[in-house]
């Protein structure tokens, strides 16, 4: 690893520089981190990450793709039959939804802790796997409280997903190419949205096929996907940079390097209680968890009930199917590129308020008009800015928590809030708020945008006067070995993401 570390530039502990190193240019300005001394070369920057990009980030992402429509693609056996063959009112669907989250919640941050212990190779492939198995049991329940067993146990195994991953996307990349490779696997989630739509329309047509409705089909063929690719997975994930197959000892080392300047990957003396408790003591800890509960309820409100909401406005279920894709579609191109706009510009606060105000617009839009074109215009909106804040909301929370327990705490932390959010969702739309106009939920939701995009608005505030606190501080000092060890983001060089 310090073969791309000057000597000089580390604490006392830090890795010694090899001797060996041809590693050409001397930089500092993308490390977050004043007092690291980076040594570069182009070359090698430009290969390990794309090796990165190509080995593991379309592994992670295919994760997060399936967990998505596994979870989802309720919605669309809903519009196909589900609820009338099972005999569901509006609020046994609401439950049934409900059932989901409350595992799914509690198994967020004990799955985050466990990650790093067991192995993020073998925990994420034995999740995805055990998960692909239930979503095809519910191909074959007859009864409702049969559908209600497999909505508990899938939220009990994906509850870990989400916040695994980008915990486990932080063992591999600093925090300034984190967003663009968070948004990169969470488009994923709109592309699943887009991508159900067409399967469920296709799928549907198989009603009757081994006597059996076309709904079940959408179950079971997507869960034995899911189950066929969990398996492979165990022969795909790397559990470290240390770990890779695909590296040689020079990238490793320059990976490592680059982590460790980046104060992603400081030594940490294994788990503590201690630092838990610590991430919760964290401001922007609480400002990000407001906007994730609010942002996740329109998430998960829009990603459950998009093809109702189409189909109530004259759609047949089979075209509600269709037209759900297009909305899905144009979220998933406008994440990647506002992705790439905060990465570059290091502007994630901004990129996220930007995004809340596209809900609000969206919901404003759904509101004030009975133009059923306006109202399905409306979603291109309010998707959009729902599938682009979560991302963005996630690499900016993970990237200014330090070291990894005090990071997988405000991870999972902000998980358990935006899928606290999917719970008031699962009842606002259909239960609590009929068709075709939801007129108290879009209210609701309306609502909801504007106070995330204040919260979003405070945390970066808060950020900023930190940083230049930050900076004060370290005119008074002559170097970085005056501070104590273990302060992870209170460090005066740790800069912050904005």
């Amino acid at each position: 690893m310090a073969s791309a570390i000057s000597q000089n530039s580390l604490p006392e502990k830090s890795v010694q520089s090899d001797s060996h190193s041809k590693l050409e240019k001397r930089t500092s300005s993308e490390s977050s981190l004043e007092g690291f001394d980076v040594v570069e070369n182009p070359a090698m920057e430009a290969r390990v990450w794309r090796k990165l990009d190509l080995r593991v980030l379309p592994v992670v992402a295919m994760f997060y793709f399936l967990s998505f429509l596994d979870r989802t693609n309720v919605a669309n056996a809903r519009v196909a039959g589900l609820q009338t063959d099972l005999k569901m009112t509006n609020k046994e669907y609401s439950i049934a939804l409900t059932v989901t989250y409350v595992p799914y919640i509690v198994a967020e941050l004990p799955s985050n802790l466990l990650l790093k212990a067991v192995g993020p190779n073998l925990m994420l492939p034995t999740m995805l796997t055990l998960w692909g198995i239930v979503t095809t049991l519910q191909g074959v329940v007859k009864t409702y409280s049969g559908l209600l067993a497999c909505r508990f146990f899938l939220g009990l195994l994906e509850g870990g997903v989400f916040p695994g991953l980008v915990l486990y996307l932080s063992y591999f990349y600093p925090r300034y190419k984190m967003n663009l490779r968070v948004t990169a696997f969470f488009a994923s989630a709109s592309l699943s949205g887009a991508f159900s739509g067409i399967l469920a329309y296709g799928i549907i047509h198989m009603d009757g096929v081994g006597n059996r409705p076309g709904w079940s089909w959408i179950f079971i063929l997507e869960g034995l996907f899911t189950f066929l690719f969990g398996l492979s997975s165990y022969f795909t994930l790397p559990r470290s940079v240390d770990k890779t197959w695909f590296f040689t000892q020079e990238e490793k080392d320059y990976v490592n390097a680059k982590l460790l300047s980046d104060n992603a990957q400081k030594d940490e003396d294994g788990f503590s209680w201690k630092e838990v408790l610590e991430a919760l003591k964290l401001p922007q800890l609480w400002f990000c968890n407001i906007a994730f509960f609010c942002s996740g309820t329109i998430l998960y409100g829009l990603a459950y009930f998009s093809p109702s909401i189409i189909q109530s406005l004259g759609y047949t279920a089979a075209n509600a199917q269709l037209m759900s894709v297009p909305p899905f579609a144009v979220a998933c191109v406008v994440s990647v590129i506002a992705s790439f706009i905060s990465d570059r510009y290091r502007c994630r606060g901004i990129v996220s308020i930007v995004s809340v105000i596209f809900c609000a617009i969206g919901f404003a839009m759904f509101l004030g008009s009975k133009s059923t074109h306006v109202q399905y215009g409306s979603l291109f909106f309010s998707i959009t800015g729902a599938y682009t804040v979560a991302p963005t909301g996630s690499a900016w929370n993970a990237n200014n928590a330090s070291p990894q327990t005090r990071r997988a705490t405000v991870i999972a932390f902000g998980f358990v809030m935006t899928n606290s959010g999917g719970i008031l969702a699962t009842w606002l739309l259909g239960s609590l708020s009929p068709a075709p106009r939801y007129t108290k939920a879009t209210i609701t939701l309306l609502v909801l945008s504007i106070v995330a995009m204040v919260f979003c608005t405070a945390n970066l505030c808060y950020l900023r006067s930190q940083n230049k606190q930050k900076a004060e501080k370290r005119v008074t000092m002559v170097s970085r070995e005056e501070e104590k060890q273990g302060l992870g983001n209170h460090s005066a060089w740790y800069i912050y993401n904005l």
